[in-house]
């Protein structure tokens, strides 16, 4: 009977034990220690035109149950700038990077060197690497499409004839891949159409010689060209473009702006989380690019019920 109670004794106090250890791994996992650790990086992280996205990625961190640490940063970066901010997430414990490539000659090659050692997925343009280099996965609307559809819009307020209108266009710093392929929809849409491109930009307007029409591909651009038209410095210019923040919003539904594109940047915030948290739990299944759609937003369908979901992301 002594020893029975001696083995009564060894086993009650074996499931005390581990009872403990699964209170201390539930506590750990509760305080998020074992939890994964996605970092995020895009220029101007604290901008309103990155409130979609920022959304986004919170949503898909709480599925995914993932740590979402977003960097910090100012409203421009240069290459040295972001590949330094990079390698200190990782230096910090990041487990896997989720970037917003700024302007630079080597940063695809840069990048694809990293994503040897952790997983890296791009938000919002490809890179440029090397023939023969497998593609960093990205997520990102058609910038080419929309590019089209900014054209397509303007045609159909002019019942599909530019013939002698002059058309200004102002866009983000060159280098960036997704402003190429913008620009590059925006000339194929209007091809043979009868208007004629006076200049291509990045910075101010106001210097600018006089355009009947300025097309603004990104929305701090879409910003400045709709503040501009405010202040009449844009001599009657009409203002169409490519935005998603609240405050292209406000252009539009101000008249300001006749007609905003705008991309789904929720669902590039959340796809890129969803994306990079399988890579983690899963790091030899291949990762796909991922494209996002994007709506055309007019001023006297900007509050109908179908465009609320996209106003409200905008807000969060």
């Amino acid at each position: 009977m002594r020893e029975n109670g001696k083995w009564i004794h060894i086993v009650e106090a074996g499931l005390a034990v581990t009872v403990l250890l699964l209170a201390a791994v539930m506590l750990r996992q509760k305080n998020g220690e074992d939890q994964k650790k996605v970092a995020v990086i895009m220029e101007n992280s604290d901008g309103n035109h990155w409130a979609a996205f920022r959304y986004g990625l919170k949503m898909a961190a709480q599925d995914e149950g993932v740590e979402l640490f977003i960097v910090s940063t100012g409203d421009t970066m240069t290459q040295e700038e972001e590949m330094e901010a990079i390698q200190q997430e990782l230096d910090n414990g990041a487990d896997a990077v989720i970037v917003q490539p700024v302007a630079g000659d080597s940063l695809g090659q840069e990048l694809t060197k990293l994503e040897k050692k952790s997983s890296m997925m791009l938000v919002g343009s490809d890179l440029t690497i090397d023939p023969g280099t497998e593609a960093l996965p990205c997520v990102q609307p058609d910038h080419a499409a929309m590019g089209r559809a900014l054209a397509k819009e303007v045609l159909s307020d002019y019942r599909g004839d530019l013939s002698g209108k002059t058309v200004g266009i102002v866009r983000k710093a060159h280098g960036i891949q997704a402003m190429d392929s913008r620009l590059a929809g925006v000339e194929e849409g209007l091809e043979n159409t009868g208007a004629s491109i006076e200049w291509i930009i990045s910075g101010a307007l106001k210097n600018e010689p006089r355009v009947d029409l300025v097309l603004a591909l990104d929305d701090s651009s879409l910003i400045a060209a709709g503040e501009c038209a405010a202040a009449n410095d844009l001599h009657g210019a009409l203002v169409y473009g490519i935005g998603n923040s609240t405050e292209a919003a406000y252009g539009l539904d101000t008249g300001t702006v006749e007609c905003l594109i705008v991309p789904d940047t929720f669902s590039e915030g959340y796809w890129s989380l969803v994306q990079i948290a399988e890579s983690i739990k899963h790091p030899f299944r291949k990762r796909n690019s991922r494209t996002v759609p994007y709506t055309v937003l007019r001023r006297e369908e900007l509050f109908t019920k179908e465009n609320q979901e996209i106003l409200f992301t905008m807000s969060q």
